[in-house]
């Protein structure tokens, strides 16, 4: 999402085309993304049962989403009023930072959750502290971390400037050195592609394996974890899917730096690809929650059990105004032979709750 400031070219028609195109499919991004991963969110944090370590690492991939899709109506804004961005420059440096952390700290969740099924379903005999949800939770406290620092340089060198040719005041990123472009995309593709793709692809490929070992499926345990990996690995398909060509235009960008694909056609497709490459990666924070419900079976019972829950305490509060209101009529009253609550009569106010309609103290 930059504003087009070095295309010397005439080719205006694809970018009038693609500013109209942008404000309503970020605010579609942005709706299904907060409704989606809030949901999400709430079913890990309200589920009865203790969270997993592949529960830790993708509700912490729900949380990234989430604070990016936040992000975004600011965005859908600032282009629909031709990128003039009224937000003041602290909201410009916090948001760009937000929104380039997003896919560092998810590429490094999808890692470690593949990580996880490996040591689950691959050596399922070794025992391991990155199978201990406290040491999950450690690493990623170390994951937002690293995406930060990451992300520090767009921090740094993000800022509102004044664009009189256009009209605008632009929230736009100033490197002090065009060397820092070809930083930032080697970083790109080397941390965000290149060096977990490696690990993501060894563990894929022996949990696929232990997965066809019928012998070692039958068993129960292997059976939980077996639905909770077909959920990863359509997650991280997904993933793969919606952020490749943003690598590959990274890497396109950076051969462009070198000057080894010259001209100008090549300069409108490359910002233009880089526009579209980017939005299809945004898309991927609102199709997760989606993926949850549709594959992962264990997902939606887990939800089910959040949602009648929270039903049965609201109608365990309305029973217990109920009841307070009879003991306050029946206190109120002047015959003493009225003060007398039977137990029929309160039976019939307040229904006794049963063990397994007990509330878990959210």
């Amino acid at each position: 999402m930059e504003l087009n400031l070095s295309n010397t070219c005439n080719e205006t028609d694809a970018w009038i085309w693609l500013s109209s195109f942008q404000p309503p499919f970020l605010a579609l991004i942005s709706i299904l993304g907060v409704l989606g991963n809030s949901v999400v969110l709430c079913v890990f944090c309200l589920q009865r049962k203790p969270c997993s370590v592949a529960d830790v690492y993708l509700g912490n991939l729900a949380a990234a989403d989430l604070i990016m899709v936040l992000c975004l109506p600011f965005w859908t804004v600032t282009i629909a009023q031709g990128y003039q961005w009224n937000f003041g420059q602290l909201l410009c440096k916090v948001i760009c930072t937000i929104i380039s952390m997003n896919y560092y700290c998810s590429i490094l969740f999808l890692l470690l959750v593949s990580v996880d099924r490996y040591l689950a379903l691959a050596k399922p005999l070794k025992p391991s502290r990155l199978r201990s949800p406290r040491w999950a939770k450690r690493i990623c406290v170390v994951i937002w971390t690293v995406g930060f620092m990451l992300s520090l340089p767009t921090l740094l060198f993000r800022r509102v400037g004044s664009f009189p040719d256009i009209g605008v005041d632009a929230c736009y990123l100033k490197y002090p050195h065009p060397a820092w472009i070809l930083r930032r995309n080697i970083t790109t593709n080397l941390v965000g592609f290149l060096l977990p793709l490696p690990i993501i692809s060894f563990c894929t490929f022996h949990v696929v394996r232990a997965l066809k070992n019928r012998s070692f499926v039958i068993q129960p345990r292997v059976q939980t974890e077996r639905k909770a990996t077909q959920l990863v690995l359509t997650v991280l398909a997904v993933f793969l899917l919606c952020w490749t060509p943003f690598q590959l235009v990274r890497f396109l960008g950076t051969l462009d730096y070198f000057k080894l694909l010259p001209g100008c056609l090549w300069e409108n497709i490359l910002q233009i690809s880089n526009e579209l490459a980017t939005y299809l990666g945004y898309s991927n924070s609102a199709i997760n929650p989606f993926l949850y419900v549709i594959v992962g079976s264990h997902f939606r019972k887990r939800a089910q059990g959040v949602f009648q829950g929270v039903l049965l305490c609201s109608r365990r509060k309305s029973n217990s105004s109920v009841h307070l209101n009879v003991t306050v009529i029946s206190k109120c009253s002047d015959s003493p032979k009225d003060n007398r609550i039977t137990p029929l009569a309160l039976r019939a106010v307040y229904p006794p709750i049963k063990p397994h309609m007990m509330c878990r103290s959210l």
